[in-house]
């Protein structure tokens, strides 16, 4: 049986939205078991009313603190030993959870989690990977936020490690892998853009295209977006705010008159599909990649709905050997 550490306390809504979205992932798996790290008290009350075959599946494993949002990697490191986050890293370091799941402050969890998994073989920094939907199903990108910055080499690292989850994981033969510029053209770019380009672009497993755009993220071009993690959550953030203003403004517009009404009451299936196909919450959840152990970030304003997805996600980079995908990849005989 497969076993997620949750941490439970850390995020930006209250620790019952992510035993919810536990639970709910675990009403649908039989073979994954559950350990919910925070404040028992916290925990407790949420589980009293379960049947007995899914509570034996959940165990709460105590922390005495939680990493606020908005606190200091490094300050996080120093005084956070006994939080929530740190010791749901602890469980997968142990051997005792084969992923973990929060939906905490960024920052921290990479610090965290380079200190305490570290990174598999020649890998400089992990980074966030997440899907967004494109016009051909789905784009993968990384980083998300892990990095500020990155080296050319680290960009290619990134490339590597983002061609193996996109094949071994997402079963895309031969992923396409693009850089975010500003242009496709080869003269485009600042020079660690340019470095990485040229890197790519002198051989190696990675079947790179070159440049793309920002509107090739979801032209369906290319399978996997490389970028550094400042470029990249700026990005991702920008996608969910312009889904979320489609929603709006289609909904309004069919509420501002009777005809408008009528419309968008035959129209409703079609408009239910294409919010749902929008809604960030389906999207919820981004491995951390090139980490010795499985780490899933999750939204912090992530709802029980959204939550369960990023525990979904762990399992499903756990079960597909994520890690050791890329420990082999990166073998000192390979990169």
């Amino acid at each position: 049986m497969l076993v997620v550490a949750i941490d439970v306390m850390s995020g930006d809504r209250a620790p019952q939205e992510r035993v919810a979205g536990a639970l709910r992932v675990l009403r649908e798996d039989d073979d994954l078991r559950a350990l919910l790290v925070g404040m028992p008290a916290d925990i407790a009350p949420w589980l009293e009313k379960l049947p007995n075959a899914l509570k034996d599946r959940v165990e709460i494993v105590p922390a005495s603190q939680v990493i606020a949002m908005d606190e200091a990697p490094r300050t996080a490191m120093r005084r956070g030993r006994d939080s929530s986050m740190r010791i749901a890293l602890n469980l997968v370091k142990e051997g005792r959870a084969a992923a973990c799941v929060s939906a905490g402050n960024t920052g921290a969890l990479t610090a965290i989690s380079h200190f305490v998994l570290k990174t598999v073989a020649s890998v400089e920094r992990a980074a966030i990977m997440s899907a967004i939907p494109s016009s051909r199903g789905h784009t993968h990108m990384l980083d998300l936020g892990a990095n500020t910055g990155a080296t050319p080499l680290q960009l290619y690292q990134f490339a590597s490690m983002g061609s193996i989850v996109a094949r071994d994981l997402y079963g895309i033969d031969a992923p396409r892998v693009g850089l975010l510029n500003i242009g496709e053209e080869d003269i485009k770019g600042h020079e660690v853009v340019q470095a990485a380009h040229a890197l790519l672009t002198s051989g190696g497993s990675v079947r790179y295209v070159g440049f793309v755009e920002g509107d090739g993220i979801f032209s369906g071009e290319v399978d996997v977006v490389v970028t550094d993690g400042f470029t990249g959550n700026v990005a991702l953030k920008t996608m969910e705010g312009l889904a979320r203003l489609i929603v709006a403004r289609t909904r309004r517009e069919f509420q501002s008159s009777m005809r408008g009404a009528l419309a968008g009451w035959i129209a409703k299936p079609v408009l239910r599909r294409l919010a749902a196909g929008l809604d960030p919450r389906q999207y919820n959840g981004a491995c951390m990649v090139g980490l010795r152990g499985v780490v899933v970030k999750s939204h912090g304003h992530a709802d029980a709905m959204a939550f369960a997805r990023a525990v979904e996600l762990g399992a499903h980079a756990a079960r597909g050997g994520l890690t050791a995908h890329i420990a082999q990849a990166f073998a000192p005989q390979g990169c």
